[in-house]
């Protein structure tokens, strides 16, 4: 992965990812970071990597399970294998309203003690918290079979204003 030579700001970095094994890895790197309480929003079109990225997440964590999507089944909870929090894996791209749609899957009540991935959240579940990273995938639309993406991590709120964002460049 390249990154620029400087992030704009402290809280914000933007990478290059050229193969979804990088997209995966860049998920490892992602997991050091989080902790119970964290909510990470995923965007990108379809097929951009959100789910590989949360794939490498789960491994980061620790989580039991594998990570595939849920698209179908709309959230998945994935226990941590050791003294981790659990992963809530959530796809939001079938729910049309905001988090008053979403309050079945009991997201607020499972915050504190997970770290929440959301899958198409913007929209729909800022609400539960000013604190959150924005993960935002961007890759080539159309037919093509170019594997690189531009992804801008951006830290939002109090705890991820002071945070170093360069480790997942490493």
């Amino acid at each position: 992965m390249e990154a620029p030579a400087a992030p704009h700001n402290p809280a914000e970095i933007e990478l290059t990812v050229n193969s979804p094994e990088q997209m995966r890895e860049l998920g490892r790197r992602l997991a050091k970071l989080l902790r119970a309480g964290d909510l990470v929003m995923l965007s990108g079109e379809l097929g951009a990597g959100k789910t590989t990225l949360t794939r490498g997440l789960g491994e980061g964590l620790g989580v039991r399970g594998a990570v595939t999507s849920p698209t179908f089944v709309i959230a998945r909870v994935h226990p941590s294998l050791g003294d981790g929090p659990p992963l809530v894996h959530v796809d939001a791209y079938r729910l049309g309203g905001g988090l008053d749609e979403m309050e079945d899957l009991d997201l607020d009540v499972s915050l504190p003690e997970s770290v929440i991935v959301v899958e198409w959240g913007e929209g729909k579940v800022e609400e539960l918290t000013d604190e959150r990273l924005q993960v935002r995938i961007h890759r080539a639309v159309g037919d093509t079979t170019d594997e690189v993406r531009q992804v801008t991590v951006t830290g939002l709120g109090e705890r991820w204003a002071a945070a170093d964002l360069s480790a997942l460049a490493a």
